[in-house]
């Protein structure tokens, strides 16, 4: 069964969030796909994992690379799964993909401040619980931890 995870940000941006997240599904293994909504997002977001950390770089390509089919993390705008990923992340209001049943897990990342991100969480939530997902809700606690909420 696909497990839906769906991460409130509350003053925090996507960019100081997002390296961490896709370096824990590496460690266990896992492929991903990250989606945006936005051609420009995805090539900003392609520089910045090349570049977040000084001692470190994530290893991923664009939908356009040739060799995107062989990269553990592929940044995409469109559904689609070019690498196999048995992990799919949502941002920037992406909408849950078609084959959704297809992934071990799927993460909508979501702006808390935004009030159209915020309506649109919920109604992904209610339609993951209408699937028949595992839904889980997590939101930063005030030291930057990640706290599942009921």
């Amino acid at each position: 069964m696909t497990e839906v995870l769906f991460y409130h940000l509350q003053n925090m941006s996507l960019e100081s969030v997002l390296p961490s997240l896709l370096e824990k599904s590496l460690e266990r293994g896992w492929r991903v796909v990250v989606q945006s909504t936005s051609q420009e997002r995805v090539d900003a977001l392609d520089a910045h994992l090349w570049t977040y950390r000084d001692d470190s770089f994530l290893p991923h390509a664009i939908w356009r690379a040739g060799d995107g089919h062989d990269q553990p993390i592929v940044l995409v705008v469109e559904e689609g799964n070019p690498n196999r990923a048995n992990v799919r992340f949502l941002i920037d209001n992406a909408a849950l993909p078609a084959d959704s049943h297809g992934y071990d897990r799927m993460v909508l990342v979501f702006n808390g401040d935004d009030g159209e991100a915020l309506a649109l969480a919920r109604g992904a939530w209610t339609d993951c619980k209408a699937r028949g997902f595992e839904v889980t809700y997590w939101q930063a606690d005030e030291r930057g931890r990640w706290q599942r909420r009921e």
